[in-house]
């Protein structure tokens, strides 16, 4: 598989004429690994155009035929499992193991999409008036977009690319700058499993892609995965476009524990949920609720050793159970909120702040942070962090 990075647009690997180019780093060495480059406007505009010569004949394709490309798919994933799990460490930073479980949740949605044959299935009601029938029929709408963001690169393309295009629809994948290797594996393997040139499209690019897409005459429906910020952004402007818009955004998990709860079994969850992808995602828990002060002492007495004893390193060593985050932007802003945290009255029990690794001196890393005594009115309770600090808010 090709390593430089370039548009898929109808089929073919481009550069374009970008505007630029942005830096893709391994957070777990803090140095630049890859140069991807930012779409031009004359680049999105030949993207659509690609994604819409195609779509006639994509979607006058019996749905069936259309399925047939996802069992190939599903195939060439589990094949391609160790390198794109391998590629999605490099640029990411989580560990192997995760990747991979990453990767098997994207194919569980091939896998599904493989059926749409029977879910795309029309109804009729004979008779619903005097000599009147209805008829409800399922149809593609034309060119549509992805825009996925930088902490799953391999799961969220792998929600939205097999359904829209088994549908009948065409597509235009716009992943993160800071994670394009991963989508670019994939479009290769989706070409490899047969899917007509243009149906799947690839378009690097920045905020201006983004905006020059949910601008777009020819786009027909937009996916996106992100920040609420960006995510309600997103939804105005492509709606205001007469555009279907869904729109996944950011989260503040909470974990509620009873007092007679296994309080081992507690913290471990909590381990795993709080600090597992270092807690870029969306679904971490971020604030556990102890209720009593009995509970609360006996969840803390069991978390500080456990966030203390955390395995911290490069993703694809066996023992690493976290690795950095995904850039110094994101380090520093973790800290800060950190700091915060200190300045607005929680306890600090464990401080992931200035750990530094052997032979990885310039990545992003940063240690398991509990606070406790957080309340509600607190930034680092309001806020989703996305990084790994749990908070205790006793109740």
């Amino acid at each position: 598989m090709t390593r430089d990075l370039q548009h898929v647009i109808g089929g073919t690997l481009t550069k374009g004429s970008p505007i630029g180019t942005s830096a893709v780093f391994n957070p777990a060495l803090g140095e630049q690994i890859r140069e991807v480059p930012l779409a031009s406007a004359a680049d999105l505009e030949a993207c659509v155009t690609a994604a819409k010569a195609a779509f006639p004949r994509w979607a006058a394709t019996p749905v069936a035929r259309r399925a047939r490309h996802m069992f190939k798919l599903y195939d060439l994933l589990h094949s391609h499992m160790d390198e794109l799990a391998a590629t999605l460490v490099e640029e990411h930073g989580k560990t192997f193991e995760d990747a991979k479980g990453e990767i098997m949740r994207g194919i569980e949605v091939v896998e599904f999409a493989a059926g749409l044959p029977y879910h795309l299935e029309g109804r009729m009601s004979e008779q619903i008036a005097t000599g009147v029938d209805q008829y409800s029929v399922n149809q593609p709408l034309g060119v549509t977009v992805g825009i996925t963001p930088f902490n799953f690169p391999a799961m969220i393309p792998l929600w939205m690319l097999p359904m829209s295009i088994t549908a009948g629809n065409t597509f235009i994948l716009k992943p993160s700058e800071r994670v394009p290797m991963v989508p670019q594996l994939l479009l290769e393997l989706v070409k490899e499993a047969g899917v007509p040139d243009g149906v799947v499209n690839l378009l690097h690019g920045d905020k201006s892609a983004v905006d020059g897409l949910l601008e777009h005459r020819d786009v027909k429906a937009v996916s996106f995965v992100g920040s609420t910020a960006v995510g309600k952004y997103i939804h105005a402007k492509g709606t205001s476009q007469g555009k279907r818009v869904q729109a996944m955004c950011g989260a503040k998990n909470h974990m509620i524990v009873l007092p007679d709860a296994d309080m081992d079994a507690a913290a471990n969850a909590l381990l795993a949920s709080g600090f597992g992808a270092a807690g870029e995602r969306c679904m971490a828990i971020s604030a556990a609720i102890p209720v009593g002060s009995e509970t609360a002492e006996a969840l803390k007495e069991r978390l500080i050793p456990k966030v203390r004893s955390l395995q911290i390193g490069n993703g694809m060593d066996p023992a690493t159970e976290m690795g950095p985050v995904i850039n110094k932007a994101a380090k520093d802003r973790i800290s800060g909120y950190i700091e915060r945290g200190i300045d607005e009255g929680a306890a600090l029990l464990v401080d992931g702040r200035g750990l530094t690794l052997q032979g990885m001196e310039k990545g992003f890393f940063l240690g398991g942070t509990l606070f406790d005594e957080v309340t509600p009115e607190m930034s680092i309770y309001r806020d989703e962090i996305f990084g790994p600090v749990l908070s205790m808010v006793r109740r």
